[in-house]
């Protein structure tokens, strides 16, 4: 019988991944269907707006030509129409002087005769039938205008869609993982063997999704592809990811002028990092966790009441804000750190490897801590650093500026300005806890040790607040102080 029912079991699991998978397949054909039609819609819009970009091409191309036709035939036309007009006048001008010339014939008296003879040759040498052309100032000819559109009709008859790029193919061995940020190197992909003649690659897109299976297909509930687009060279970087899955899913595609190729084979990256929430089981009271913020708001009544925040004692005038020393505390869960105690813990255990997070101080903070310890060394009422299973950095503004390591109820004071951004290195196998000052890039203290249990992330917040950054990748600049032969004292000088 239970034979039976763990092979059912096992069925059934079998039944709910493939239901799954089903589902996924569903949504995947459902939205490539809304994008083919939206796809569709958009190439042939397209289509429309470029034959009507070459239609009016043609339209103007014809008016110049028709153009050019009417103002070379108004040019001769001009010219011949001059020569006619000339010409008629010569004619009359000569049928006019011939006339003259028989009537001069018939003259008898010689003195007459003469002076008319001398008349008639004086008006045929100015005569304008003599000094005009008889030939046409211009030809009918139009040849220089006539065309042959045999070669621009058929590159017409050839218009076809415009060849789309292959799709790169990404080179897997030239892509990094390094400080939170990924970069993706690809070949472009060659046009000779498809046969067409294609417009040069332009631009790439860059496609990335976060995941957390190795499988390329979108199970449900993971990220959406975000897209880096027009890229101009064969490799981009992504930074400031924060790496809260195990793998990020790339793929490249390229484009020309107007056409875009389909994506190449995607490439997973792996992405691992240190990655953990507050858990507000552990808050202390009067501690307020929300997201990656957590903040001391008193739930007592020195804390809220407005009366007793503005009197004065009789000795000097003092801040509204309690002394941690004196501020109450109540009871809210087995878990919850109480009394002076105003401590959270993180979430997710450390038992190997090496991790880092970082953490900011918030506006008007008065003291915190930060470190790690083993979650079952620390009661209800412990500080951190004041127990052998505990280890933290601890800043003051309370009456004075310090920064301190404390450990083991012992605490060292350094010699350093308070950052305002802190980064945390905790290399479990190696028993290196490290502090830094992440905007100056030095190291503010470390702890060298054998931990022997697992670890968690740890604060102490007393008045404001602090926010911290998860899904981190061990910066490449932690290698010139982790494992080094180098003493750790010598490291922080």
């Amino acid at each position: 019988m239970d034979a039976q029912k763990e092979a059912l079991r096992r069925i059934i699991g079998t039944l709910a991944n493939k239901n799954e998978e089903l589902q996924n397949l569903l949504e995947t054909v459902d939205n490539t269907l809304t994008g083919l039609q939206e796809e569709s819609c958009k190439v042939t819009s397209e289509l429309e707006e470029e034959i009507e970009k070459l239609s009016s091409a043609l339209d103007e191309k014809a008016a110049e030509l028709r153009d050019a036709i009417m103002q070379e035939t108004q040019r001769k036309e001009a010219e011949l129409q001059k020569q006619l007009s000339e010409g008629k006048f010569a004619l009359l001008s000569c049928e006019e002087l011939l006339d003259f010339a028989n009537q001069t014939l018939t003259i008898t008296n010689e003195e007459e005769f003469l002076k008319a003879a001398k008349q008639i040759k004086e008006r045929v040498t100015m005569a304008p039938a003599f000094r005009l052309s008889t030939r046409s100032v211009v030809s009918e000819s139009m040849a220089k205008f006539t065309v042959d559109f045999s070669m621009e009709r058929a590159a017409l008859q050839k218009l076809h869609f415009l060849p789309v790029p292959r799709a790169p193919e990404i080179d897997a061995s030239s892509c990094i993982v390094s400080d939170n940020s990924i970069t993706v190197a690809w070949h472009p992909a060659s046009d000779v063997d498809t046969g067409t003649m294609s417009r040069p690659t332009e631009r790439y897109d860059v496609e990335y999704r976060k995941t957390n299976s190795e499988s390329l297909q979108r199970t449900a509930g993971e990220a959406c592809w975000e897209k880096i687009c027009d890229i101009t060279d064969t490799q981009a970087t992504i930074s400031g990811l924060k790496f809260d899955s195990r793998f990020i899913a790339v793929r490249v595609r390229a484009k020309n002028k107007t056409a875009a190729g389909e994506f190449s084979e995607p490439v997973i990256m792996e992405t691992t990092a240190y990655n953990f929430d507050f858990d507000a089981l552990t808050a202390h009271a009067d501690l307020k966790v929300q997201g990656d913020t957590v903040t001391w708001e008193p739930q007592g009544v020195k804390g809220h009441d407005p009366r007793l925040r503005g009197k004065e004692n009789k000795s000097s005038s003092r801040s509204a804000t309690p002394s941690p020393n004196k501020t109450a505390a109540s009871r809210a869960g087995r878990d919850r750190f109480a009394g002076e105690s105003y401590t959270v813990l993180g979430d997710q255990e450390i038992t190997g490897g090496c991790h880092y997070w970082e953490l900011r101080p918030l506006a008007d903070w008065k003291s915190f801590s930060v470190g790690v310890a083993y979650r079952g060394s620390l009661g209800r009422f412990d500080q951190l650093g004041k127990s052998n299973g505990s280890w933290c950095l601890h800043a003051s503004q309370w009456l004075q500026s310090s920064l301190a390591a404390k450990h083991n109820n012992r605490a060292k004071s350094l010699d350093w300005s308070i950052p305002q951004r802190i980064g945390i290195c905790c290399d479990y196998d190696n028993g290196d806890l490290l502090f830094f000052d992440i905007d100056r890039l030095r190291l503010l203290h470390s702890f060298k040790t054998k931990f022997s249990h697992p670890l968690v992330p740890a604060f102490t917040v007393w008045c404001g607040g602090i926010s911290i950054t998860t899904g981190l990748q061990v910066p490449s600049f932690m290698g010139n102080f982790l494992s080094t032969s180098l003493s750790l004292s010598n490291l922080s000088q």
